[in-house]
């Protein structure tokens, strides 16, 4: 047996940290804008473009990508966030986005593990998730780099960030866009359902009584570094499959949430 066969736990292990870390970094950034209905939406809308990009002969990653920020771009034009129709019109264009990519894979005749897309199947991740992680980790660092104080002042202030020369709808797609490729290279963790999770659990720990938006980011990857690794050892350790039980751990994590008296 080969040395990389021996060690077959380290690239799954080092796919747990880079995605512990990078959902709730991404999360902070989400939640401080008020997006994170667009997120579930956008998880949602990725199963469509998986199944045309198998049947084109794309790689999956591409279209689901593409998929996933298209979801959130139409639901988006069909309302906006003062519209009293928002969350109801968000949610039907989730379910429906589903619905399309559960009827697309027999349609298309295309073979889909659509229990390892929807919860993750990380012990049996490769190089090619690994390089997508590590990609969409460049891009967000990227993204924060450039545009730090313009997510700060959109996140606080949307309208007065449009006023002083923001240009706030090529940043909410930059944005979208990023959130999309972070949930696709995260489909082997935890699956494009459950990764709503770990966006949110360590995010809500994170911001709690936080001084900035990097502070936050900071402290909610360590949290979701925290909860992954845990879920990840005691997946090894009692055969259980790590994207739902990285979920369920975030679930449980919400005990240490603050009570607002």
């Amino acid at each position: 047996m080969s040395f990389i066969n021996a060690q077959w736990w380290i690239i799954p292990l080092i796919l747990t940290f880079f995605s512990g870390m990078l959902c709730p970094a991404m999360g902070t950034v989400l939640i401080t804008h008020k997006r994170l209905l667009q997120v579930n939406l956008i998880s949602h809308s990725v199963l469509p473009g998986l199944a045309l990009a198998v049947a084109l002969g794309v790689h999956p990653s591409i279209g689901g990508v593409i998929s996933g920020l298209f979801g959130a771009l139409f639901a988006e034009s069909l309302t906006n966030k003062r519209s009293d129709h928002y969350e109801a019109v968000m949610n039907t264009v989730l379910a429906g986005a589903i619905g399309l990519g559960v009827l697309l894979i027999p349609l298309l005749g295309v073979k889909i593990d659509l229990e390892a897309v929807l919860f993750g199947d990380l012990l049996t991740a490769n190089l090619g998730d690994l390089l997508r992680i590590l990609i969409a980790f460049l891009i967000f660092i990227c993204l924060m780099i450039c545009g730090y104080d313009k997510l700060v002042h959109v996140g606080l202030d949307p309208e007065g960030a449009a006023a002083s020369g923001i240009n706030v709808s090529f940043l909410n797609l930059a944005l979208g866009f990023t959130t999309s490729l972070v949930i696709v290279s995260s489909m082997s963790a935890v699956g494009v359902i459950l990764v709503i999770a770990l966006l949110s659990t360590p995010t809500l720990l994170g911001l709690n009584k936080a001084t900035s938006l990097w502070v936050a980011m900071a402290r909610s990857s360590m949290f979701g570094l925290v909860i992954s690794s845990i879920g990840f050892l005691m997946a090894v350790i009692f055969n259980l499959s790590p994207g739902p039980l990285i979920s369920v751990l975030c679930v449980a994590s919400l005990v240490f949430l603050p009570v607002k008296k």
